[in-house]
């Protein structure tokens, strides 16, 4: 869907909406773009067209897609890349040997728990089940390399579920900027990416959800005005399914092989990167709260925690996302 709202601060300029699906959830890109060039815009089947491309390479849901055909390769053989599935592979090695909690091999333990294209168990997973996967897990089972990637086992499959919305929106912002808009915001399943402000001078307002499952509405936790900067926000409070009396929630340890449990319910990553916003917001949320701010201290990386304890929510901000509040 596009739409146009003529702002009216600035009658140069129109903000154009596109809206739509992809990734198995949704997109919404705001542009100000010059009133003259409205009328000639084709951003909506560019931004359609680009997605399209990325979900044909990332896509488990996609028989043919690019990570399938890898996901169904014997060992030991190489598999040329595309440049964007080279890049996002790339950032989860990398992210994956710092972090240690995130892990793009997990597509077998996300689709055993029920959060991938299989459906919820009917019985909680046993040791033997989660311990079959987990040897069968591992950046370290991955060789990337200019010919393409490869696997030391079989049966080693990828998840991009992760970063793969982070880096469409990347791309997106890419989109936009190849054709000269510099004050734009762009999301994808909850993933954003800012640019420049609002005609008026005015910053993007962005909120941090409360995270409270009792709620019966969302409600704003704090609100944030940014610039030029992405935003990603994980936690365990919205998506999740009760079974044999426990409560699962979708962001599962590679450590452990289950679902999280623990006492951090939020965290949000600012980066200049969506793609490594998006995995970081993820890999933290498994690490727990101690783990995760020694880390965002260490590494120097913007990030707000909020965490459960016996006085109620806490909320944390690393040094560096200070400036921001």
């Amino acid at each position: 869907m596009l739409g146009c709202e003529p702002n009216n601060k600035d009658t140069k300029y129109q903000e154009v909406l596109l809206q739509g699906k992809t990734m198995g959830t949704t997109f919404t890109v705001k542009v100000f773009v010059p009133e003259s060039e409205v009328q000639s815009l084709t951003l909506f089947s560019d931004v359609q067209d680009l997605l399209a491309d990325i979900n044909q390479s990332m896509s488990t849901y996609i028989e043919n897609s690019e990570i399938s055909q890898f996901n169904r390769l014997e060992a030991n053989t190489i598999f040329p890349l595309s440049a964007d599935f080279r890049t996002v592979m790339a950032e989860s090695i990398r992210l994956g040997n710092s972090t240690k909690t995130l892990d793009v091999t997990m597509g077998p333990l996300i689709d055993l728990w029920g959060f991938g294209p299989d459906k919820q168990p009917t019985k909680v997973p046993t040791g033997e089940q989660l311990q079959t996967i987990k040897d069968k897990m591992g950046v370290d089972k991955l060789a990337l390399s200019t010919a393409g990637l490869t696997k030391s086992i079989q049966e080693l499959e990828l998840s991009f579920s992760a970063i793969a919305k982070g880096f469409g929106v990347d791309k997106v912002a890419e989109l936009l900027e190849e054709n000269g808009y510099t004050n734009y915001m762009v999301e994808i399943g909850g993933e954003l990416r800012l640019s420049g402000s609002k005609p008026d001078g005015k910053l993007w307002a962005i909120a941090i959800e409360q995270p409270d499952p009792a709620l019966l509405q969302r409600a704003v936790h704090r609100t944030l005005k940014l610039s030029t900067i992405s935003v990603a926000t994980s936690g365990d409070y919205r998506i999740f399914y009760e079974l044999e009396g426990e409560t699962f929630a979708h962001i599962i340890s590679p450590e452990t092989g289950k679902p999280i449990k623990q006492d951090l319910v939020s965290v949000t990553v600012l980066h200049p990167s969506s793609m490594t916003a998006d995995a970081l917001a993820t890999a933290l949320t498994v690490m727990g709260t101690e783990k995760a701010k020694i880390y965002a201290e260490e590494n120097d990386i913007a990030v707000y925690l909020i965490s459960k304890t016996t006085e109620g929510l806490k909320p944390y901000s690393s040094p560096k996302f200070a400036p921001y509040l």
